[in-house]
């Protein structure tokens, strides 16, 4: 094969064009955070109109002058990249900006607000992982943990409240988008005919009081470690159980895991499979109703690229994984459900209902 030249042709040119954009790729994440730390989404919105510049750099909360010709070019590019619009005033006065259908994901009175996970992902602690990326490809490992002297994640967020609240706003909101999505798309026969349904990992248990607020006739148990399970609220129709789920876990007629799979290596994951298996009083009837990404690298659906870049952010940050159809198939048989089904929801993640038989 001749060795193709670097030239000026059509389409070497759009070639450096992309690779211009990885270099600068950066920026966008760090506009966003720029405005949201300013509350620039929350400003808008509240006005219950666009603005101009001068408008919203005014409503800033600075004690000092705002420089609106570095605001005005942060917002410039939102604005090409789709995050905010830009018109003209009716009378022909300065530019007025409003919120898009990307903006509205990232107010922060919104309970299914991805403003903290963007936040939590350009945190410093956070981007400093990914410099550790080729030595995770090299040498496995956890970016976050070289990158802390050694220190997981799980335990440098639990020492740092302020971080340790980033990260539980990052993950409420985030859940807050899966359990709506759920609640709309899994209706017909998805929770009809349970009576009792385990939340496994299930945190302080807001998933599970979704469902039994949806599905009255549901008996919820929020199962998860005592420390975590100590700080639940209480709610109607759910029962707080303390457990580890690599021990046993609790009877029912069907099991929950969302956003549990991924977090843990394919070993791991079969023991919590197969205690799962255990778990389903009735082994004809009982499903298992897992809740995660589904990789498809190949794939053009609207969630397919975030997928890819979660599986990365995974796998430098605590070396764990997103995983393929195929892949949850292999992991499914070895933990005695040999057969499932693919639901798709409106969001990054799909539902997996898996059978015992």
């Amino acid at each position: 094969m001749e060795r193709q030249e670097i030239g000026f042709t059509e389409d070497m040119l759009r070639g450096q064009a992309t690779i211009w954009q990885y270099i600068f790729g950066f920026v966008d994440g760090m506009a966003l955070k720029c405005v949201l730390q300013l509350g620039i989404p929350d400003i808008i919105n509240s006005n219950g109109r666009p603005m101009t510049l001068s408008a919203i750099a005014k409503a800033i909360n600075h004690p000092h002058s705002l420089d609106t010709d570095h605001l005005s070019r942060v917002m410039a590019l939102l604005v090409r990249k789709g995050i905010f619009s830009s018109s003209p005033a009716p009378d022909g006065g300065d530019t007025l900006y409003g919120l898009t259908n990307s903006s509205m994901w990232l107010l922060s009175n919104s309970e299914m607000s991805l403003a903290p996970f963007l936040l939590l992902q350009h945190h410093p602690w956070t981007l400093e992982s990914w410099h550790y990326i080729t030595d995770v490809v090299k040498a496995g490992g956890k970016g976050f943990t070289k990158s802390h002297n050694g220190q997981d994640f799980f335990k440098v967020a639990p020492a740092n409240p302020e971080f340790s609240n980033l990260f539980n706003k990052a993950m409420a909101g985030a859940s807050k988008i899966i359990v709506e999505a759920v609640k709309t798309s899994y209706k017909e026969d998805g929770f009809n005919g349970i009576e009792t349904l385990v939340d496994v990992g299930g945190g302080i248990g807001a998933m599970v009081s979704e469902i039994v607020k949806a599905h009255p006739h549901i008996k919820g148990v929020n199962f998860d470690l005592l420390f975590v399970v100590a700080e639940a609220p209480d709610y109607v129709g759910v029962t707080h159980v303390a457990g580890d789920m690599f021990k046993s876990i609790p009877q029912a007629d069907a099991l929950l895991l969302k956003w549990i799979m991924h977090s843990w290596n394919d070993e791991d994951c079969i023991k919590i499979l197969k205690n799962c298996r255990e778990a389903l009083s009735d082994k004809k009837k009982g499903k298992l109703i897992i809740i995660d990404t589904i990789l498809s690298p190949e794939g053009n659906d609207l969630f397919d690229d975030a997928g890819v870049r979660f599986d990365l952010l995974m796998m430098t940050q605590i070396n764990t994984k997103e995983r393929s159809e195929a892949q949850f198939k292999i992991l499914l048989k070895e933990g005695g459900f040999p057969s499932f089904k693919i639901i798709k929801i409106p969001a990054l993640v799909s539902i997996i209902e898996a059978y015992p038989q």
